[in-house]
């Protein structure tokens, strides 16, 4: 969404072609055998840039972040370089391999290149967290050496890369030293509890590049971090939680057990909105739109979004001052009257949080203390039934999760939860945004991804969609339903003209078909999901603004339709 230009965030544009090109099928690594060695040098760059070349000048070493050691790789594309860093690695002809590396910041890429077979890479969009990026490989009968290489994405931010890894049969060029079978965890605790999940938290391990959490003996979670939510339990019921460390050489023992008590069943995340909903944003300013008053809102809106809380000087924190100059003088005495109208009416305002200028950062315990406080003072000054939490500049899913479960904690399971993030945020599970949504999802109301501003995108089936048909809204939409959201917990989101987006308008009657496709599997183009989703929640618009530039034309359509729904 976007307080001061009519598209909603910056657009990304992708052809088809690329997306298709570099979006390949990211393998688990294996669990390497006895035998196995990494046969690259100077893996996680405690040797500076030894054994590696990068392009342009375009890389570095760096102390801080780093996934192991005391040092990693940053690499920064610039103008038409795309921040490549290579190695030759020595390998064993018609051997396979597994290649990993951990990367984080910007769009990072893994691959490599003179396997004497079939040259393979994976790749994943910016990350605000260490992600492990995995792929194999096969060499060709005469193949000894092959190319390992890392590279950003032109005109986007600078990359990390660590700890890089060709695990395989030793092809005699030297390597690094495999690793052990990391130690137990120790220190597990639970660190908080609702009346559906346990939220633990452990010590680090050393040489460990991963966690798996047991739910009384049953693997039920694998984590990068150190701490972890375990969702979908009993409400008032004791379990038993033990966590394992895990590397390439594999997985540890277990550590001592912690018993979890989940607490009293006091309902569930999205308070008494109808079974379908339809979500619009409120302009608090004037981009040229309709200015309204919240009570000019049609009736046909369930969710009021109020756009947008800003960041203060303290980390986390944001507040909101109605722009009653800005909207011919409405007070903030009638805006919160009006607020109280509409829930009188049944239905939710919230305010959101972010916009494509927002710069609300959360990304520490305090800034996450400070973010749940402070929206919780918004609610309580203002009347908002809630908070969206619509971040185009990234987020931590770590701290954004204790964030939202402290604000849950403070407002009560009344409280209504929504997020608008971007087509690519949630193109995997693995991403920040939509593991921030897995995370909290037993509070979360729904998720409205923007299918707007985007270009082309890879559908649940693994095919390029074009923005603005009903199989990139279906296609994509199937993505979250596959990925662990309830349906209840999806929304479209649309723009409500033309003027409300840079690109991917779409009129409603595709809407509208994306809907009977994904509920009722009619009215599909040439995607159609595996089974019908008749709770899907309905349908988001940005701005209530432009819809009543245009006659009210979106929500007089869309409106009726989601209601309408199964």
């Amino acid at each position: 969404m976007s307080p001061y230009i009519t598209s909603a965030r910056s657009p990304r544009f992708w052809s088809a072609a690329v997306t298709a090109a570099l979006a390949l099928c990211l393998a688990g690594a294996g669990q390497a055998s006895a035998a196995d060695v990494n046969n690259v040098k100077n893996s996680g760059f405690e040797s500076g840039l030894g054994g590696w070349t990068c392009s342009a000048g375009s890389g570095t070493t760096v102390s801080s972040p780093v996934h192991g050691g005391s040092a990693a790789l940053k690499a920064t594309p610039a103008g038409l370089d795309n921040a490549r860093c290579a190695q030759t690695v020595a390998v064993q002809p018609g051997a396979t391999y597994t290649l990993s590396a951990w990367v984080q910041g910007g769009y990072a890429y893994l691959g490599v290149t003179g396997t004497g077979s079939t040259d393979v890479s994976t790749w994943t969009p910016d990350s605000a967290s260490w992600k492990q990026l995995s792929t194999t490989f096969t060499t060709g009968s005469s193949t000894t050496s092959v190319t390992v290489y890392t590279h950003g994405w032109y005109g986007q931010a600078a990359y990390y890369a660590d700890d890089v890894s060709v695990y395989g049969p030793d092809g005699g060029g030297g390597g690094d030293p495999a690793p052990t079978v990391p130690a137990a965890p120790g220190g597990l605790a639970v660190s908080g509890t609702t009346s559906s999940s346990v939220s633990l938290a452990w010590n680090a391990v050393s040489g460990a590049t991963g966690y798996n959490v047991y739910r009384d003996g049953t693997k039920v979670t694998a984590v990068t971090g150190t701490s972890a939510t375990v969702t979908g339990l009993a409400a008032s019921t004791s379990y038993s939680f033990q966590v394992t460390a895990t590397n390439a050489a594999g997985e540890s023992a277990k550590s001592g057990a912690v018993t979890g008590t989940t607490a009293a069943s006091t309902g569930t995340g999205g308070g008494t909105l109808p079974k379908h909903a339809v979500t619009g944003y409120w302009q608090n300013f004037d981009n040229g739109a309709t200015v309204q008053k919240i009570s000019d809102v049609p009736s046909q809106y369930d969710i009021i979004a109020v756009a947008f809380a800003d960041a203060t000087t303290t980390p986390g924190a944001v507040t909101f001052t109605l722009d009653s100059a800005g909207l011919g003088g409405y007070t903030v005495d009638q805006f919160k009257a009006d607020i109280k109208a509409k829930q009188a009416a049944g239905k939710k305002v919230i305010v959101s949080v972010g916009g494509q200028n927002g710069t609300v950062s959360v990304r520490d315990a305090a800034s996450a203390a400070n973010f749940a406080d402070s929206v919780y003072s918004l609610m309580q000054t203002y009347g908002f039934d809630g908070v969206d939490i619509d971040l185009e500049n990234g987020l931590d899913a770590t701290y954004m999760t204790q964030a939202l479960r402290a604000l849950s904690a403070k407002a009560g399971p009344s409280m209504i939860l929504t997020m608008a993030p971007q087509t690519i945020d949630m193109q995997s599970t693995s991403n920040a945004y939509f593991q921030t949504a897995l995370n909290v999802k037993d509070i979360l109301t729904v998720v409205n991804m923007q299918y707007y501003n985007s270009g082309s995108m890879l559908g649940c089936d693994g095919k390029v969609y074009s923005q603005g048909s009903v199989d990139f809204l279906t296609a994509l939409a199937c993505i979250q339903l596959e990925g662990g959201l309830a349906p209840s917990q999806v929304g479209l989101g649309l723009p409500a003209s033309t003027r409300g987006a840079g690109s991917g308008y779409v009129s409603p009657t595709v809407v509208n078909n994306a809907l009977d496709c994904l509920t009722k599997l009619t009215n599909c183009g040439s995607f159609k999901p595996s089974k019908a989703y008749p709770d899907l929640r309905g349908a988001m618009t940005w701005s209530t603004n432009w819809d009543a530039a245009s006659g009210n034309a979106w929500s007089g359509a869309v409106g009726p339709h989601v209601h309408a729904l199964p």
